[in-house]
């Protein structure tokens, strides 16, 4: 295995959201030098994001550059100014259900944008290029657990179908110009300073805002929603071990895809039991959440679950946080965070 290179220049886009935050302070603190670019824009509280990147301040290797990489002239001359050798692409905007009533936003971001970071790869020649997917690609698949050589050819969600086309593009840009790319599908990524939108996240709100939380699928519990959470440390474990080990050349191809997941889907009721005595024990007095029956959403999953032998076997990766640790992690940043009581 090989180790990170403290030598060489990381570009992490979306270095404000979830999971590029936790990537970045991971690489600084192991002395690497990071230069981040995020919009900030402000699909959830930007104060979040901003908290984020306070934290990444304080890292004398961090630099930071407020733009859209929607922006190709904001691209290439990111790349000009600092030329990185390796790139991670976490910039995107998420979200399945946004992605119905805002289409523009992922065309943009996830797509145009995606195409700006591998038009400057491809001139600037870098030596690996990261990029974040989904495990929505897998859409309604039923054949569980979800493998990588699963058909992926039936997205369910514009969101699903601009990461499908991420990976389309990644391949065709390695293809036609030896880029070695490495795209990971994540699973349901969770933990303390994520996400505002993800349910665990928003149940929370819920509850201390009084409001009732919706238990999806109207409450048909032969048909639970099944979903893969992966504690934000596992999946940054999993990234930093991808980031040592470059795609060798395969003939004319060196692009490779890589779910990272947990292997173990919680069933929604169990889930939302366990939230409530993590939340419990966080608060110091018994959790009960209101509950209201609620269809399935338009472009969700019934379930998720990861297939992760390809990982183990390629990096010696496999996922050591359950459930009940994360988001009991979670939950006592939250109240700490938002000094609930």
């Amino acid at each position: 295995m090989k180790n990170l290179s403290t030598s060489k220049i990381y570009l992490i886009t979306g270095a404000a959201g979830f999971i590029g935050f936790y990537l970045a302070k991971k690489l600084l603190s192991s002395g690497c030098c990071v230069v981040g670019i995020d919009n900030i824009n402000d699909y959830y509280d930007i104060n979040l994001k901003y908290a984020r990147l306070e934290k990444l301040k304080l890292f004398e290797g961090f630099s930071f550059i407020k733009g859209d990489i929607a922006d190709a002239k904001t691209v290439m001359q990111l790349f000009a100014e600092y030329a990185p050798d390796i790139v991670i692409n976490m910039a995107a905007q998420a979200g399945v259900q946004y992605s119905i009533t805002n289409p523009d936003a992922y065309m943009q971001s996830n797509v145009i944008g995606f195409y700006n970071i591998l038009e400057a790869c491809r001139h600037k020649r870098v030596e690996h290029l990261v990029y974040a997917s989904s495990s929505s690609v897998y859409g309604a698949n039923k054949e569980l657990p979800f493998a990588e050589t699963a058909c992926v050819d039936y997205p369910i969600s514009l969101y699903a179908s601009t990461k499908k086309a991420n990976e389309l593009m990644a391949y065709t840009y390695s293809h036609l110009y030896h880029i070695p790319v490495t795209g990971l599908r994540f699973f349901t990524v969770y933990g303390p300073m994520g996400r505002p939108d993800m349910a665990y996240f928003s149940f929370t709100d819920k509850y201390i805002n009084n409001e009732a939380i919706p238990i999806l699928n109207n409450g048909d519990f032969e048909h639970d929603i099944l979903r893969d959470f992966t504690y934000i440390d596992d999946v940054v474990e999993g990234i930093v071990r991808v980031l040592g080990n470059s795609p060798a050349i395969v003939e004319t191809v060196s692009s490779n895809i890589y779910n990272i997941g947990n292997n173990k889907p919680e069933k929604l009721m169990v889930f939302i039991s366990t939230l409530e005595q993590c939340l419990s024990n966080s608060l110091g007095r018994k959790v009960i959440f209101e509950k209201k029956f609620a269809p399935v959403k338009p472009g969700d999953v019934p379930a998720t679950y990861a297939k992760m032998e390809l990982m183990e076997k390629t990096f010696g990766f496999k996922p050591q946080t359950s459930i009940k640790e994360g988001l009991q992690k979670f939950t006592d940043w939250y109240v700490g965070y938002y000094c609930v009581r």
